[in-house]
């Protein structure tokens, strides 16, 4: 297919959102490595610093297709936690994909959470910038079970390039548009409940909604305007022998008009070092993902999404990679403890 007819279909893609109103948040198939992006309630849920970059590209061989950046970073607070017991097994931690995890496992020492979440989200001639500061409070319900609650608060900064925009009404007042560094309020909160077995929460994002862009005319035409988005994630851990277990997880989008969005994941982890699985997201892809923790300083995953929907006749996968640094990690821990 040339890329004419592919920067045309884009633009229709563009200017068909622009009608219906609404502005998908970005989406990530490996929610799992880092699901605070989508959950403040997740804040300082490790001992350590957890700083986590991460690239997306998205639907390759079509100009102009989305592109994210992220970049989030948090941390606890409170002593008890991050500093005298903050694992269930004291220094160089404890492989969490070992059975004897169980046994010894304890919940978390009450502890604060503070983080924050920056978001570049880029498609054709729109470009978003979503940043948040988000703040969490665990507390142990049982001896092997814990509860979080969070929050977060932040804006969106949005642009629209005029030059890359192709409408097929001369007179469409959106042409017109001269707009750039539109900021919006955003808030959103959380609830995290989790064990050595199993996790579960339920979150919401744009919760303000709000337009993000309006084309200025003395009609005032709303070209995107933001819709609340609601995530509900949750994850059971099955032990095949010692130190394999298998993770199926899903994870439920429901944003506006749009249909709900439905995940399925099966993750496959290996002592704590690797993992690998495979994802599909309903009317949309499957995926092959896989994950190194290479040492107490340093993870990286990988995925490629295949896509399944009818924009296979014009594009290719997609390719996502994170990667996480675990900063002031005073237990040396490779693999993550609470949030696996």
């Amino acid at each position: 297919m040339c890329k004419l007819f592919r920067g045309l279909f884009l633009c229709f893609l563009c200017v068909y959102a622009s009608r219906n109103f609404a502005q998908q948040l970005p989406q990530y198939t490996q929610y799992l490595f880092n699901n605070y992006v989508l959950n403040p309630a997740i804040t300082g849920i490790e001992n350590y610093v957890d700083l986590k970059t991460a690239y997306r590209s998205q639907w390759q061989g079509i100009e102009g297709a989305p592109e994210t950046g992220t970049i989030t970073l948090s941390l606890p607070v409170g002593k008890e936690f991050s500093w005298d017991n903050a694992t269930s097994s004291g220094a160089n931690g404890n492989n969490p994909m070992g059975r004897s995890y169980i046994q010894e496992y304890r919940a978390a020492a009450p502890h604060h959470g503070f983080g924050l979440i920056g978001v570049m989200d880029k498609i054709g001639p729109i470009s978003n910038t979503y940043f948040n500061l988000t703040y969490a409070y665990h507390l142990g319900l049982a001896p092997k079970l814990n509860l979080s609650l969070g929050v977060s608060a932040g804006g969106t900064l949005t642009s629209l390039d005029r030059s890359k925009l192709n409408p097929s009404d001369a007179n469409d007042k959106t042409s017109s548009t001269n707009i750039s560094g539109v900021l919006s309020p955003d808030l959103g909160s959380g609830i995290w409940l989790y064990s050595p077995r199993f996790f579960m929460g339920i979150s919401g994002q744009q919760l303000l909604g709000g337009s993000l862009l309006g084309s200025g005319s003395d009609q005032g035409i709303t070209i995107i305007k933001k819709v609340p988005h609601f995530f509900l994630m949750a994850g059971y851990k099955a032990f095949i022998a010692e130190e394999l277990a298998l993770i199926p997880s899903v994870l439920l989008k429901k944003s506006g008009p749009a249909s709900l969005s439905i995940d399925l994941n099966t993750k496959l982890s290996i002592k704590d070092r690797l993992w690998v699985g495979a994802s599909f997201r309903r009317n949309d892809s499957f995926s092959g993902l896989m994950g190194l923790n290479i040492s107490h300083l340093l993870n990286l995953g990988y995925s490629y999404d295949f896509t399944t929907s009818e924009l296979q006749k014009v594009a290719g996968g997609t390719h996502e990679i994170v990667l996480g640094l675990l900063l002031n990690n005073k237990y040396r821990v490779i693999c993550p403890q609470r949030n696996w």
